[in-house]
């Protein structure tokens, strides 16, 4: 296959962003979604935080948007008509059909674009010269089709994994809180909205028999009658990570797990690992599965601290080992999982306490007592066992999901050089797949 080239500006219009007036943004939906930059990014899709009424470079559904200031070069796709910021660029095709493909091309460049360096500006920016006269490989259209689908098909892939573990984690966060937050339960038998025997909507009658049919004062609020109010630090063990200096960070099959390990907001990324040469002691190693928490931000809104993970298993790493900033929550039972108090962390009573043993301004610090004074409700044991027991099963689907997500994308990523560069044909891709 003959590999020619078409500078961006050919194949593609571009149209930097601009920023809206600062008195048109809103929270309330009000107007169009607005992006900024790459904190918007999800997966593929960005996601609302912001909105704008008075929006000055609107992208269109299907445009690519494309970060132009550091982290320059990584690639979303917008999925409804939104504005965009500085910090943006909609590269809009000429031809819808070679979208995908262009679309893949500019993320093959992503680790390229470091050496960009802006004008006057210490975190570096991409210009509109700098994307009009980007090199792009082109193939003939019908090596173009393939190659997008190929791709797209295992991109598409990965991103219904990820809203499908999105959706069940959004689950497992609504039934934890219907039952030990709101107490829902309790609730539908004091209105007489349930009677005894009576099976409601996805659990059986006799797990709804365990449930009280009285809400008592307490100084948490009303609480179930017969449920205890107890600490988190009565329930589990908390671990400090350990610190490191920076000569040992080096190549080893062992890892750090480390800040940037938590997404915004909270959940695992194991893309920050951090290989390790240095001491640790044992109880510092962190199992598949384990929950973590985040001990310190830096962050502008605290998006970071004392929030929750469950970490991943890593086949690249024989130990992974929990750095200063990161805690380890063990629980002293099965009665309450890891997974019941990674839920229990989302809630926003969790996150208030958290905010009120914070300090510092750069750097956020959580207190050494924040995590384990939050005071909860606990359920009685036969509750609280079968809830762990179905969180374990929700969760390891979860996992097994992300783990096949992440074996698709290196394979992905491992055909799109050899694809777009015409070293690997389309006719052998199906082998290399195989292989």
């Amino acid at each position: 296959m003959s590999i020619f080239t078409k500078k961006l500006k050919e194949i593609a219009e571009i149209i930097m962003g601009q920023s809206p007036p600062g008195l048109s943004y809103n929270e309330n939906g009000e107007g169009l979604p607005f992006y900024q930059g790459v904190k918007d990014f999800q997966y593929r899709f960005p996601v609302p935080r912001v909105f704008c009424t008075k929006p000055t470079r609107i992208a269109k559904a299907g445009d690519i948007l494309f970060s132009v200031r550091a982290p320059i070069g990584k690639v979303n796709v917008a999925n409804h008509t939104c504005a965009i910021g500085r910090g943006l660029a909609i590269i809009r095709p000429h031809e819808n059909a070679d979208s995908r493909f262009i679309e893949f091309v500019l993320c093959s460049f992503e680790s390229n674009w470091h050496a960009i360096e802006g004008s006057g500006s210490v975190f570096g920016n991409a210009t509109k010269e700098d994307l009009e006269t980007l090199e792009i490989p082109w193939p003939d259209v019908k090596e173009r089709r393939a190659i997008a689908h190929i791709l797209g098909t295992l991109d598409d892939k990965i991103e219904l994994n990820r809203r499908t573990c999105e959706t069940l984690e959004q689950i497992a966060r609504g039934l934890f809180k219907s039952w030990f937050v709101d107490f829902e339960p309790v609730r539908a038998k004091m209105s007489g909205r349930w009677k005894k025997g009576q099976s409601l909507p996805g659990l059986p009658a006799h797990l709804w028999d365990l449930f009280p049919d009285r809400l008592l004062d307490s100084e948490l609020g009303q609480i179930p009658e017969g449920w205890e109010i107890v600490e988190v630090g009565r329930e589990v063990e908390l671990i400090k990570g350990v610190s490191y200096r920076s000569e040992e960070i080096s190549e080893s099959d062992v890892a750090l797990v480390t800040l940037k390990c938590f997404n915004r907001g909270g959940g695992y990324r194991s893309d920050a690992l951090k290989p390790y040469i240095g001491p640790f002691k044992s109880e510092q190693i962190i199992s598949p599965g384990e929950l973590i928490l985040a001990q310190t931000d830096i962050t502008q809104a605290a998006e970071v601290i004392g929030k929750p993970a469950l970490v991943l298993p890593d086949e690249r790493y024989q130990k992974l080992i929990a750095s200063l900033d990161v805690l380890i929550i063990r629980p002293y039972s099965c009665e309450l999982s890891s997974e019941f108090f990674y839920l229990l962390f989302f809630t926003n009573e969790f996150t208030e306490h958290i905010y009120g043993h914070v300090n510092g301004t750069t750097v956020l610090h959580l207190h050494k007592n924040g995590v384990s004074s939050f005071r909860f409700v606990k359920p009685p044991e036969t509750i609280a066992k079968y809830f762990s027991s179905f969180l374990k099963q929700l969760f390891k689907l979860i996992m097994s999901l992300t783990l096949e997500s992440r074996t698709l994308a290196g394979l992905r990523d491992a055909l799109l050089p050899k694809l777009i560069s015409g070293v690997l044909h389309m006719e052998d891709a199906a082998k290399f797949i195989l292989e």
